[in-house]
């Protein structure tokens, strides 16, 4: 376990993600992640990639990319974890620890938790057995070194608010790393995507950061529902982070900047932009913008220029 690595006051306390270098990050237990991406103070990047394509640049990963223009997290989509492929990485049943040696950033991935009984609204996809949710699954998570997992649904999955409270427990009683849950869109389900109801069910199960789309993805979700949902998970000790899962990730850079504003005045403690741009990544200037939106050149440059070998 990392020794807890600044003191104020006689206090000693967590170093922020976003001025950590990749030696503290990758020895933090997931109380210590939470709390660094709690004191970074709402200005954390989390980038999602589909690494089971091959990055535009085709002889790295989705992931370096990702890093280099200043994403805090890595979070894997469409991975099964049964039988994992990533484009750029060879030794598939140690991918997680390869990721970790390139990009020395937190690295999680979505599960997605299937109704087969689901309510649909469109045409429901087929989701491979590694990536659902299952106790099989929530095992690999341990196995597989991960930092985080996010429990959520890809557009028409037949992914429902019901079955992810539910995936939650089943979760953490097999996996020990940070757990993300909720909807960043309908995913193909016709019903809310984050009412009220939802929201405090899935922070009674235990979440550690609660899962909300950004405010300008998804229609009729406002600034004050987003702000009331921040308020009342921090009362409950738990983080928000906002969604761009919404294709918009490929829009023009002042779009991001705008929703990205909006998620830092609601305060949320992450920031997630999606994977829909360059052959499974959002676009790379998006995320710079999205970084130098919440925190300036400054704490952007530290990120990207900071040495994975720190």
């Amino acid at each position: 376990m990392i020794q807890l690595i600044e003191k104020i006051g006689g206090r000693t306390v967590t170093k922020r993600l976003i001025s950590a270098n990749a030696s503290d990050i990758m020895k933090m237990t997931p109380a210590e992640l939470k709390q660094s991406i709690r004191a970074s103070e709402g200005r954390v990047v989390l980038t999602e990639v589909v690494p089971v394509r091959p990055a535009f640049i085709g002889d790295i990963t989705q992931a370096e990319i990702a890093a280099a223009f200043g994403s805090d997290m890595i979070l894997l989509n469409g991975v099964d974890l049964i039988d994992p492929k990533i484009y750029g990485i060879d030794d598939t049943e140690h991918f997680v620890d390869e990721l970790h040696q390139l990009v020395g950033r937190p690295i999680g991935v979505n599960l997605e938790p299937v109704d087969p009984n689901a309510h649909m609204a469109e045409e429901k996809r087929t989701v491979s057995e590694g990536r659902q949710v299952s106790e099989k699954t929530a095992k690999l998570l341990q196995e597989h070194h991960l930092d985080f997992v996010c429990i959520t649904g890809n557009p028409g999955t037949g992914v429902t608010n019901e079955l992810i409270k539910e995936s939650v427990g089943v979760i953490k009683e097999h996996f020990d790393g940070l757990v993300i849950a909720g909807k960043m869109h309908g995913a193909g389900v016709a019903e809310p995507v984050a009412d009220k109801k939802t929201l405090e069910a899935l922070i009674d199960a235990g979440v550690d950061i609660l899962l909300v789309p950004a405010v300008g993805t998804v229609p009729g979700f406002t600034q004050e529902d987003l702000q009331n949902a921040v308020q009342y998970a921090h009362e409950r000790g738990a983080l928000v982070m906002t969604a761009i899962g919404t294709s918009q990730e490929g829009a023009d850079v002042e779009t991001i900047r705008q929703i990205a504003l909006y998620g830092k005045i609601a305060g949320v403690d992450i920031q997630h932009i999606g994977d829909a741009g360059y052959h499974g990544m959002a676009l790379v200037e998006n995320i710079y913008a999205m970084s130098n939106t919440i925190r300036g050149i400054r704490h952007t440059i530290s990120r990207i220029a900071r040495s994975v070998n720190r």
